[in-house]
């Protein structure tokens, strides 16, 4: 009777540490998943499907199309966070019978969900109201000439090869080529994977390029510039309210090169927000309606990300953008001559192995600047 006493006393002195190490962890999940509202995910998820369920669901496709996105991004986001509260469950409900046999295997397990709990807490910096939003990013061609537009496409690739890496959706919006190589702008959509805009406002800025120039017959050394916006993508009107009386829409003939890529009707849009004299024009589509619908998602995620920039509660409160200034504070210099270096003036993060960053390997300086949040 005393041995067995002893042994129960034992395999408890050997369980409590274990046990006391997974409620801990218990406690930090419930705390994180209250700090990003999965309760209120969760509902909201259920309310889509539930919806999704009807019969006249797919009566209206441009409504379904946007539920069925929303609850897939719900999908996506909430998963992880259930399937680590299940498992810490059953982890917790193995421990408590007290069995010195699986000690070995519940230590195990429990390294394993503390790294996928590591993981998922990366998200937890993300609080910004727009943190969540899928991305538009437009590029435009700085001071410099043709290298300014051949910079502005190789940021172009870059960011294009970075979304493909990360296996994320990338759907071009707009882009404007240059006299002789290269763009004056574009943009572009990225969706896909969650927190874009979070992971990506750090990109926001001008970017400078020092190399030899392939456009001067001399091959001198050439300074270029391009400017990089990354706004939250606006898709749902009722997040930012524009007054229409505020709005001046102007419509004309889409341009092109000749063929069939030039309309002949009038369906390019401009859509024009007078307060701030920020201006969006699209031709992509061949719709008026389709064009101007665009335009105006695009003006609303230029508002939001001015807003952002100036601190202000309300749109009201904006003022235009100023352009001198932001071209004069450039963020990130990317030199290939006389030296090969890529750093980020803001983070102090460098590296010299520029031909990586251009080709995709932006994660190591998106990180950085995450790290000083």
């Amino acid at each position: 009777m005393a041995q067995q006493l002893s042994r129960i006393s034992y395999t408890k002195d050997v369980m409590n540490p274990l046990k006391k190490q997974i409620e801990e962890l218990r406690l930090e999940l419930q705390k994180a998943t209250q700090k990003i509202n999965l309760e209120a995910l969760e509902a909201e998820k259920k309310s889509l499907e539930a919806e999704m369920q009807e019969a006249d669901f797919w009566h209206d496709s441009a409504k379904a199309q946007k539920i069925s996105k929303r609850e897939a991004d719900l999908s996506r986001r909430t998963a992880p966070w259930q399937k680590l509260q299940e498992a810490v469950d059953d982890l917790a409900e193995l421990a408590a019978s007290n069995d010195a046999g699986l000690q070995k295997e519940l230590s195990s397990q429990l390294k394993i969900l503390v790294k996928n709990f590591d993981g998922l807490k990366v998200n937890l910096r993300f609080q910004g109201p727009f943190d969540d939003h899928d991305v538009i990013l437009a590029i435009h061609a700085g001071a410099g000439g043709t290298d300014a537009q051949d910079w502005a496409q190789m940021l172009l690739r870059m960011y294009v090869r970075w979304a493909e890496r990360h296996k994320l959706k990338i759907e071009t919006i707009d882009q404007s080529a240059g006299e002789e190589a290269g763009i004056k702008s574009a943009t572009i959509k990225i969706s896909g994977a969650d927190f874009l805009y979070g992971k990506l406002a750090g990109e926001h800025g001008v970017h400078r390029l020092v190399r030899l120039s392939p456009f001067n017959a001399k091959n001198l050394r050439q300074t270029s510039f391009a400017k990089v916006e990354i706004m939250p993508s606006i898709d749902k009107p009722g997040e930012v309210q524009i007054d229409e009386r505020d709005l001046k829409i102007d419509v004309y003939r889409a341009g092109g090169h000749g063929g069939q890529s030039v309309n002949t009707t009038d369906s390019a849009v401009r859509v024009t927000h007078t307060p701030t004299g920020i201006a969006v024009a699209i031709q992509n589509e061949r719709s008026q309606l389709q064009n101007k619908e665009t335009a105006l998602g695009i003006l609303r995620s230029k508002l939001v990300q001015l807003q952002l920039d100036q601190h202000v509660q309300n749109l009201a409160d904006i003022k235009g953008p100023n352009q001198s200034a932001e071209w004069g504070h450039q963020i990130r210099s990317y030199v290939l001559h006389p030296y090969k270096q890529v750093k980020d003036l803001r983070t102090g993060y460098e590296t010299t192995e520029p031909d990586k960053i251009l080709d995709g390997n932006l994660d190591p300086l998106i990180d950085a600047g995450l790290e000083k949040l």
